[in-house]
């Protein structure tokens, strides 16, 4: 639907990149419209997401839902399931001398071990005569078999009319109500004329669900912090409140809290849940969509960079012997440096002197600091603190954009809530003693933003500064292929304009205060034509233009090398040999610097990144196809970055973080697998809410983890180790009837499986998977 309703009227998708120009049909090739994500707007959708689906798929489609088909390898031996399939070509033979491989490994193939295969044929004849232990393998208990347990092979893509249907009570209970006892005086500002219902016991009996029985039926925000927010529309009420009789023979629904921590709940803990950070007040958001919030810092930068590119436009016309001697000065008498203006001297003239960089906070990369990547849906805050619990030592939000935080939109500024979990220090245990780090004043949470102007990037970056400062980094996103994004400038269109990204780098390093600036990169914009070594170059010397005009490098902490190009989008492995390239670009310049003889080309020391290096270069991180330790330490050794950012890996087994720090497979149970389930649960809850919205909303979260998480193949039934990306099993059953449910590609599985901890979905709720087919090239990473 390319508009949103509201009380049936119509109205626009604002193009979160330029408010001024409508949005249009996406000019992505076919191939790429089949990788886009779902076209149903939902509240809960940020900006890049609502233009994203108005741009690619233009009105909703309102056809029947095409379930998961299956996306498997069919083994030589293993006969169709339904119809005949064109002949396929031999898969060819691995030889790889890698630790962990053995000969015979099959391209493409996942190799499970022979006693845990399925016959998908004789398992369907089964299904046919009733064996419901067959169909639960073959996918024979719906009309089309679930994806990945056998079936015929349909096309993949996406499914572009994705909806979710409602979680909502049946009559709704009036806010003044929710958290108060039964006969306490009406408060209502709306008195008579109030929509909402205001008998608790007509509520509770007619208008909301019966409670939730999971979790010993104790409400987990309860049992945690002693008071919930949700009151009587908590759907675990029952476990907070009671019925008590009074002198008279009147009985009060009454509502429990822990007398320790009653009187010590604040505003911010009842709207959003207490351990969350990074809360902004309603009232800065309203100034923010009023235009009134200061941008001083960003608005004296901006104005610098106007009179660099006017003198910049004189220099071309006329170049002076020498700026001194011909008295060539800025509208403010300050004499201009080799043709440009004297960055320094604009900074002594702020009222308030921004940080130089070498004045910001350090931070570290090494080893022991594996990096979980900002990820679009699936990177919210309960995911993001499972991963934490299980050693994940550094974690971004999700991509913001940059113009819907400067309106103040509160679907953005949520992305950039953290837990409190993510404001602990990361993991340090360099082989050499670091220089001038504090490892106690570091946290694991960093925000990335995306922005196709420098002053968009400047102001975006200021205003985070001020309203959340319990930051690790500011992160440029430089690296998203959406096309959206893209067409306006931003994201990997970046790459095309390395002198307009190194500007708006150095900006935000001014205006930034103590937190440090980092960037997130591609290949290039095309396959086959890099371009990431020369701008990881330009980057870490700063380019032509900056170092003629004596302002030295951009200042950036850290570069993150994502190993694939914006054409390649998610498809095909990435490029770690190009990543080693890149890596190396740093120990050359090194080198280069510590033989430099000319001091005026030498870069002023106060303008290193805030890294802690010796050298003053910033840390380098590869990104691309992390799914096992192996893999990890691999490319820490061989390619010679700093860490590994790991997307999709964490997603498919969030413990990663946990077999990295321990250098070995873990091969954890189905039991242990749930258990990370409910874990995910109770941290959705506790964030989300408790109540039929909220449960709701944990409920789409956590199918939406799952629909990657069933891809896993436990460790003990693979034949060959590592595991790949790109391969994929045939049909196979667990270890256990769980082990077998948990591995099921089928969505309704997942449903069952989100039962377990939020009880039976409302009656309107509904989930359709993001894709058709168990594409391992989804579109995870921001």
């Amino acid at each position: 639907m390319a508009d949103n309703e509201h009380d049936g009227v119509s109205v626009p998708q604002v193009n979160p990149l330029n408010t001024r120009e409508p949005l249009a049909p996406s000019t992505a090739n076919d191939a790429t419209k089949d990788a886009n994500p779902q076209a149903d707007i939902l509240p809960g959708d940020s900006a890049t997401t609502k233009a994203e689906k108005v741009e690619r798929h233009g009105a909703r489609s309102n056809g029947d839902f095409e379930q998961s088909p299956s996306k498997r390898r069919r083994l030589d031996h293993e006969p169709a399931v339904v119809e005949a399939e064109p002949a396929t070509p031999e898969p060819s033979i691995i030889t790889d001398s890698k630790p962990g491989h053995v000969d015979g490994r099959r391209k493409g193939v996942t190799a499970i071990k022979k006693e845990y295969l399925v016959d998908i044929s004789r398992a369907a004849d089964s299904a046919e005569h009733g064996d419901d232990d067959a169909a639960e393998a073959s996918g024979k208990r719906d009309p089309q078999p679930a994806g990945g347990r056998g079936g015929k092979k349909t096309k993949g893509g996406q499914n572009h009319g994705r909806q979710f249907g409602s979680s909502k009570d049946a009559i709704q209970l009036c806010k003044s109500r929710a958290q108060v006892n039964e006969f306490a005086p009406a408060n209502c500002q709306y008195g008579e004329k109030c929509k909402w219902e205001h008998d608790i016991r007509k509520y509770l009996e007619f208008g909301k669900r019966e409670d939730v029985g999971t979790f010993s039926g104790v409400c987990p925000i309860y049992e945690t912090k002693g008071h919930c927010r949700f009151g009587w529309r908590c759907r675990f009420a029952g476990s907070h409140s009671q019925e008590v009789e009074h002198e008279d023979g009147r009985k009060e629904l009454v509502l429990l809290s822990k007398e320790q921590t009653a009187s010590n709940v604040n505003a911010d803990e009842e709207e959003d849940g207490a351990g969350v950070v990074n809360v902004v007040a309603h009232t800065d958001k309203i100034q923010l969509r009023k235009k009134k919030f200061p941008t001083k810092k960003a608005d004296k930068w901006i104005e610098y960079l106007s009179k660099t590119q006017q003198e910049e436009g004189v220099k071309k016309d006329r170049t002076p012997a020498g700026p001194e001697s011909q008295g060539l000065v800025d509208d403010e008498g300050i004499p201009f440096k080799n043709g440009h203006a004297n960055v320094h001297d604009n900074r002594a003239r702020y009222v308030e002197p921004p940080f130089r960089v070498s004045e910001k906070r350090r931070i570290y990369y090494g080893p022991e600091t594996p990096v979980l990547a900002p990820l679009t849906t699936q990177g919210n805050l309960p995911f993001r603190r499972l991963c934490v619990s299980l050693g994940a030592q550094v974690t971004w939000s999700e991509m913001a954009m940059g113009l819907p935080l400067l309106s103040g939109e509160k679907g953005e500024w949520a992305l950039m809530k953290a837990h409190e979990s993510e404001l602990t220090p990361p993991a340090y245990s360099p082989k050499n003693v670091v220089l001038d780090y504090n490892n106690s004043k570091d946290l694991k949470f960093g925000i990335q933003i995306a922005a196709n102007k420098p002053w968009l990037a400047l102001k975006t970056t200021e205003v985070l500064t001020a309203l959340c400062p319990q930051v690790r980094a500011i992160d440029l996103n430089c690296g998203c292929p959406i096309d959206l994004v893209c067409r306006q400038g931003g994201g990997s269109a970046l790459l095309d304009t390395h002198g307009k990204l190194e500007k708006t780098l150095r900006g935000m390093n001014a205006v930034s205060g103590e937190i440090p600036i980092t960037v997130k990169i591609r290949m290039g914009t095309k396959d086959k034509q890099p371009t990431a070594e020369k701008l990881c170059q330009r980057l870490v010397l700063g380019g032509p233009e900056a170092q003629e005009a004596g302002e030295g490098p951009c200042g950036v902490a850290a570069i993150t090398l994502h190993g694939r190009s914006k054409q390649q989008r998610y498809t095909r492995s990435a490029d770690w040999e190009y990543i080693a390239e890149c890596a190396s670009v740093v120990t050359k310049l090194k080198a280069e610097r510590a033989n430099i003889t000319d001091t005026t080309k030498e870069p002023d020391g106060r303008d290193l990144p805030a890294t802690t290096t010796s050298e003053g270069l910033p840390y380098f991180c590869g990104n691309g196809d992390v799914l096992s330790h192996i893999d990890y330490q691999e490319h820490i050794a061989n390619a010679g970055v700093d860490s590994c950012m790991i997307a999709r890996g964490a997603l498919i087994k969030p413990w990663i973080f946990e077999e990295i720090a321990t250098n070995q497979y873990l091969d954890k149970s189905a039991t242990e697998r749930l258990a990370y389930i409910e874990q995910f649960a109770r941290n959705g809850l506790e964030y989300w809410g408790s109540d039929e919205i909220g449960v709701g909303t944990t409920r789409r979260f956590l199918l939406e983890w799952l629909s990657f998480s069933c891809r896993y193949v436990p460790i003990g039934l693979l034949e060959y180790l590592p595991p790949k990306f790109g391969d994929r099993p045939p049909a196979y059953r667990g270890r256990s009837e769980l082990e077998t449910l948990l591995s099921s590609a089928n969505y309704k599985d997942w449903i069952k499986i989100s039962e377990m901890f939020l009880g039976p979905a409302h009656k309107d709720f509904n989930f359709q998977p993001k894709h058709k087919s168990n594409s391992y090239e989804i579109e995870a990473e921001g």
